[in-house]
């Protein structure tokens, strides 16, 4: 039988809907406006400004970053290798030391979590990480530098093992161990199938900060061989602006570099396979993230 909505719920359910609209819009706005700059004539947008539907439609700044298509496909390269590895290798260590820190049967359990959490109040710094890499370890110019910092945070080990926490009492543990499964059992078959949502949502949490991640690569890299897609493009308008500044300099006019839209195709570019990504993991990023929000 359908139930009858009060007149209070309909108009609850408006105004919700109505406000939901509104901000969804006002989220997905600043994007069109990206993506019609990356599609508008350089000169049209310094005259006169952004538009959500290009103007003077030009494929200019594309042409311009595509240019040497070889460059630009071996930074996506490294970048594509330095996610999928650090993700899958963040992971697999992320996922194990939260399960050994669940455990009450763990007795240095709550020694080893003020380790990690200490870390994220004190620091070495950068001098001493720095010659840690390449003095101590000596990984500069090679990719084992940019990804290996990246595997393991204080704050994904802390919400995956509340995740853990919540997610497998105690009791399934026990009744496991009893019936003679070790620990690596225990997590393989009994922590990891209900991990989904922990998971999804620590490896999205490391994915997006491997592939926007540049500053690793301008202290580790040594050649553009190992440049990332983000530095490689940080540099293109580094000389871009650079190229405006001694024109301007020489009072010649370059109203056709397309610098500004080359900014604007840039993010395009570097946020679009997030985008197709997202979609996927959303329903578990949603429920991971609000693990512990919500006391039984």
């Amino acid at each position: 039988m359908k139930i009858k909505k009060s007149k209070y719920t309909i108009a609850f359910n408006g105004i919700a809907y109505t406000l939901l609209t509104i901000f969804s819009i006002i989220c997905v706005l600043p994007f069109l406006i990206i993506v019609s700059g990356s599609l508008t004539d350089n000169a049209t947008i310094i005259q006169e400004g952004y538009h959500i539907l290009p103007k003077n439609f030009t494929l200019a700044a594309y042409r311009t970053i595509f240019e040497s298509p070889q460059d630009i496909l071996r930074a996506y390269s490294v970048t594509i290798y330095c996610t999928v590895v650090g993700t899958l290798l963040g992971l697999t260590m992320i996922s194990l030391t939260g399960y050994v820190l669940s455990r009450k049967s763990f007795h240095y359990r709550n020694v080893v979590s003020f380790i990690i959490y200490f870390t994220t109040i004190f620091g070495g710094g950068l001098v001493p990480w720095y010659f840690m890499i390449t003095g101590v370890l000596k990984l500069k110019g090679t990719l084992v530098a940019i990804w290996m910092p990246g595997l393991i945070s204080p704050f994904l080990i802390i919400l995956m093992r509340t995740f853990i926490a919540s997610a497998v009492p105690d009791e399934i543990t026990e009744a496991a161990s009893i019936d003679g499964a070790g620990h690596g059992t225990i997590f393989t078959r009994v922590v990891l199938p209900v991990l989904k949502p922990g998971l999804a949502t620590v490896g999205l949490f490391l994915a997006l900060g491997y592939w926007n991640d540049w500053y690793r690569s301008s202290l580790f890299s040594n050649d553009a061989s190992t440049w990332e897609l983000q530095y490689y493009l940080y540099n293109m308008m580094n000389r871009a602006e650079a190229l405006r500044s001694i024109a301007n300099q020489a009072n010649v006019s370059i109203n056709n570099l397309p610098t500004e839209s080359v900014k604007l195709a840039m993010a395009v570019i570097v946020t679009g396979p997030i985008l197709l990504l997202y979609p996927f993991v959303q329903k578990y990023f949603v429920s991971g993230i609000t693990v512990g929000a919500v006391k039984g």
